[in-house]
């Protein structure tokens, strides 16, 4: 039997489990217990190492068993399931994508609004060629983690006569990027907030994510001259980005809700 946790961040959901229940079987139980038809069901699995010397480290599993740096909307998770369980209200996670402080702002258990600091994402503007698509304008970001941003004019995100869901699915897998990348197609929909979809590495298109939240603000704000204070809206709702210079940490602020705990067996 494995103890965990639920919880999701604007529908983008992740199991939260002890380093001290993974066995090592980290790739393994995520491609098990994220399968919705046939397990409990989620985007990854946040795996959380307590250190001797009381340092919290988060690895990330997607769905598919591979291995991520962070997520943002996965770390905002845990620090709500430990606000809930043990009272904290700001905690400091290792991440293989650096650290990651998270403060409470707001408590309504199960529900916790977080601020989280998410380092300074580096902005890159990338054109790059796919075979029957041709050139995709876009650019590279780094928020930890890594992403290609697509800008948009069209309601339904699509661009180059594809949907945001093929694209985004051709340029995540594509040998240009070495290790896969997260994609996002951004639509500027005013000086202070823009829309955006998310194909994500790992697990497909989800309904948010911390850092494609992070990752079309910053490459909206460096390359299309919005403000420093956005609303960045998903399919799983609202999030808030701040980002004051492009040398400065990028925050962002979210909801984060507790589902259920549970046990699953066999695992």
């Amino acid at each position: 039997m494995t103890p965990f946790v639920k919880a999701h961040a604007c529908g983008n959901d992740f199991l939260v489990i002890e380093e001290t229940a993974a066995k090592r079987q980290h790739a393994a139980l995520a491609r098990r217990l994220c399968s919705r038809n046939t397990s409990v069901g989620a985007d990854g699995i946040e795996f959380l190492e307590r250190k001797p010397n009381g340092e919290l480290f988060l690895r990330l599993f997607n769905a598919d068993g591979s291995e991520a740096e962070l997520s943002g909307n996965g770390t905002r998770c845990v620090a709500a399931w430990l606000a809930s369980s043990e009272g904290l209200d700001s905690v400091i996670f290792g991440t293989h994508g650096g650290p990651r402080i998270c403060r409470v702002v707001e408590d309504a258990d199960p529900v916790y609004m977080i601020e989280s600091e998410m380092g300074v994402p580096r902005v890159m503007p990338r054109t790059i060629e796919l075979p029957g698509v041709g050139n995709v304008v876009g650019a590279m970001v780094n928020v930890g983690n890594p992403h290609f941003v697509i800008f948009t004019e069209a309601d339904d995100f699509s661009a180059h006569g594809l949907s945001w869901q093929s694209l985004g699915s051709q340029i995540s897998t594509s040998p240009l990027f070495t290790h896969g990348t997260n994609v996002e197609f951004v639509k500027i929909v005013s000086n202070d907030e823009i829309a955006f979809r998310i194909y994500e590495r790992g697990c497909g298109p989800t309904t948010s994510s911390g850092t494609g939240t992070c990752a079309s603000s910053a490459a909206a704000m460096a390359l299309r001259g919005v403000g420093r204070e956005l609303r960045a809206v998903a399919e799983g709702g609202a999030q808030r980005t701040v980002w004051p210079a492009n040398e400065a940490a990028m925050k962002l602020t979210g909801p984060a809700e507790i589902i259920c705990r549970g046990e699953a067996v066999g695992a």
